[in-house]
């Protein structure tokens, strides 16, 4: 069913709390001391929040290196969220993870990676153990295209297909891995057509477009979900901003950004709900205020959280020894 247009502007709100926090995010690096990296999903936010919109709260979520979208559309807090890209106490990971292994497993997102393709048999081990515990939910893993010339892609697929997991293996094809583009170092640039290798079904779907993305994911995770194995899904996409935080973007020209400029999925939502009388001048306003006020908020936050403390140090670490009993 499609979805109403109160929910698209709730998904829309949402899209604006993304955008903003990036966008914040971004500044607050250029003025302040933080002690992580940041990789920007401006742009992308159609994707991210079109798959989670399908997903069950419980349903598990795998992200990448560019994962502060994932995160939030999955039910994250700004304000735990922004403090983790500071190296606060109070971020989700008390501080220890940073921008590129933030985790919130009570929204059922269970980690970024800062290792290309390093999510995808991590994920496809926990939709095996979601089908040996037939608890019904879905796995959904994060990856760029990038990621599919990895050894990591095809074993995950491999054995995902082979056990018919509960798993969506979605691809952010941003046509873009790290500064070089996808159509230089890939003979196939349509991942979706790697499907067939596999067994399974293959989608490519217009990633600027949220109500697209819906449908696709949608379809997918019920496949998923009924016993019918994976789907690999692609989304066609694009980030305005550089690779990683102070990327001067040297290898793409500006009439390219500007191009997709025009395709922002921020501009095409809104367009579609007025075309629809469902979204209102003032409304919008509104939806931007609101959200600029919580990145704010969630920047304040940020900044007044202390610095984990030196006896936390070996707090929160996994110690295999210590589990042994040595």
């Amino acid at each position: 069913m499609p979805p109403s247009p109160e929910r698209l502007k709730e998904l829309y709100a949402l899209m604006w709390r993304i955008r903003l926090f990036e966008e914040g995010a971004n500044a607050a690096f250029d003025a302040e001391p933080v002690f992580s990296v940041l990789h920007m999903c401006c742009g992308q936010e159609a994707v991210e929040v079109g798959v989670a919109a399908v997903l069950n709260r419980d349903d598990l979520v795998f992200g990448n290196h560019r994962s502060h979208g994932h995160l939030l559309a999955k039910g994250g807090d700004l304000r735990t969220t922004m403090a983790e890209l500071f190296g606060r106490a109070t971020g989700c990971c008390a501080g220890k993870g940073g921008s590129m292994h933030v985790v919130d497993a009570k929204v059922g997102f269970m980690g970024a990676n800062g290792i290309v393709a390093a999510g995808l048999p991590i994920a496809t081990g926990a939709a095996l153990a979601q089908a040996m515990r037939k608890s019904g939910r879905v796995v959904v893993v994060f990856f760029g295209d990038g990621a599919t010339h990895r050894g990591a892609f095809h074993e995950a697929l491999t054995l995902g297909s082979l056990w018919k997991l509960p798993v969506v293996y979605l691809c952010e094809n941003n046509g873009y891995q790290q500064w070089v583009p996808q159509k230089e170092v890939a003979p196939v640039t349509q991942v979706a057509t790697m499907a067939a290798a596999y067994g399974i079904p293959g989608a490519t779907v217009d990633g600027q477009d949220l109500e697209a993305v819906m449908a696709a994911a949608e379809a997918a995770v019920d496949r998923a979900r009924s016993g019918g194995g994976p789907t690999l899904l692609e989304c066609r996409t694009y980030r305005y901003y550089g690779h990683s935080y102070g990327d001067l973007q040297g290898y793409r020209s500006a009439e390219e950004i500007a191009t997709w400029r025009q395709r922002d999925p921020l501009t095409l939502l809104a367009r579609t709900l007025r075309e629809r009388q469902a979204l209102s001048e003032g409304e919008d306003t509104a939806i931007q205020a609101a959200a600029r006020a919580a990145v704010e908020d969630a920047i304040a936050f940020a900044k007044a959280s202390p610095l984990p403390p030196p006896e936390a140090l070996d707090r929160d670490v996994f110690d295999p020894a210590w589990r042994l009993g040595a």
